[in-house]
């Protein structure tokens, strides 16, 4: 029965997600071994919306590393614990919680050992900024953790690249690529773990970079972020913009100070969604919307409201319609919205 539950709960997220974006594009599943342990290690821009698209898609069932702030009260511990979420203790949580973390390693070095998957994030934060930041060691601190509980354990890393086309606006695109694996095992020296998680860091980092976005974070990200949106960059195809990128800083092309802002065009598409789901947009620009802390986290509170609201909102307007006409025809009704709706996401919104 508990894992219908997750089935079913997988389901009803990844039909969200394929509802609630214009595009989701996929590659590289071919890389992920389905009879070795396996370590997801992706950029981080967009914060839950990054977990769903890899956890619906990746053909495991990865256990998640999550901050342990959001594990409050007996109901949100067990809920999170049924969907194999672990907390982990960060700094600002106070410093005498970071020896949690030590049962939480020997946990993750366990669940490796199994044979099954862990999804973290190896920058240890998230930002919209299309850069991939420095590593944090937290991830190699597991890795060395769980060779030396389980020397023979064949841990394969998995880089994943995240590609947002402009993560905080609706509807959005995105590219999920997963690189070939790594074998943790080859990098690893028991002599020396201080070369071991450098090495591995940087070997991630490199291939991070040639599967999403990287802009050098220095004086001139601005300016090559402004070219890019000038021409209409594929922010969806990494290998094509960061040749782009390349040209920009080597000189190949020049670089501008004037800044290019991007505008939302409004249209009579979207006001069209915007009457037919009245009291959805409504929840989300009054009360929503002003409550989002940070633009990383703006996709996952826009998804959350219309993964919610939208099969109450339904479900009213079925039975207004039933009781004002017929079920037959409050189904047919329905179906219809539903059609327009998915008709304006994917091909009418910009």
């Amino acid at each position: 029965m508990s894992g219908l539950l997750y089935s079913l709960v997988k389901i009803v997220v990844k039909t969200g997600l394929y509802g609630y974006h214009k595009k989701i594009v996929i590659s590289g599943l071919e890389n992920i071994p389905k009879d070795k342990p396996v370590m997801f290690l992706p950029n981080h821009q967009s914060a839950l919306i990054d977990v769903l698209l890899i956890a619906t898609d990746c053909n495991r069932k990865p256990y998640f590393l999550t901050r342990s702030d959001v594990f409050k009260g007996k109901f949100l511990k067990r809920m999170f614990s049924y969907f194999q979420m672990l907390p982990i203790y960060r700094m600002r949580d106070g410093r005498d919680t970071l020896s949690n973390n030590d049962a939480i390693f020997n946990s993750c070095a366990e669940i490796l050992n199994r044979g099954e998957a862990l999804l973290l994030f190896p920058e240890a934060n998230h930002n919209l900024k299309r850069s991939v930041r420095t590593l944090s060691k937290g991830f190699t601190r597991i890795l060395i953790r769980t060779f030396e509980l389980y020397p023979d354990v064949d841990v394969q890393l998995i880089p994943v690249g995240l590609n947002y086309k402009h993560a905080a606006h609706f509807p959005d695109e995105v590219a999920i690529h997963y690189g070939a694996p790594i074998s943790a095992k080859s990098f690893y020296d028991s002599k020396d773990l201080n070369k071991t998680s450098f090495d591995i860091k940087r070997e991630i980092s490199g291939r991070l970079k040639k599967l999403t976005i990287h802009i050098p974070n220095d004086g001139a990200y601005e300016m090559i972020l402004d070219r890019l949106n000038a021409e209409n960059a594929d922010f969806l195809s990494p290998v094509s913009t960061n040749e782009k990128i390349e040209s920009y800083i080597h000189g190949e092309q020049r670089l501008s100070n004037q800044t290019i802002p991007i505008q939302e065009k409004r249209s009579l598409f979207k006001f069209l969604f915007t009457v037919l789901n009245f009291p959805i947009v409504l929840i989300w620009r009054t009360w929503l919307k002003p409550k989002v802390p940070e633009d990383e986290f703006m996709g996952t509170f826009r998804f959350a409201c219309a993964i919610i609201t939208y099969p109450i909102y339904m479900t009213l307007l079925f039975a207004i319609l039933s009781f004002s006409l017929s079920a037959y025809l409050a189904c047919v009704i329905l179906s219809m919205l539903t059609l327009v709706n998915v008709g304006l996401v994917k091909y009418g919104l910009r």
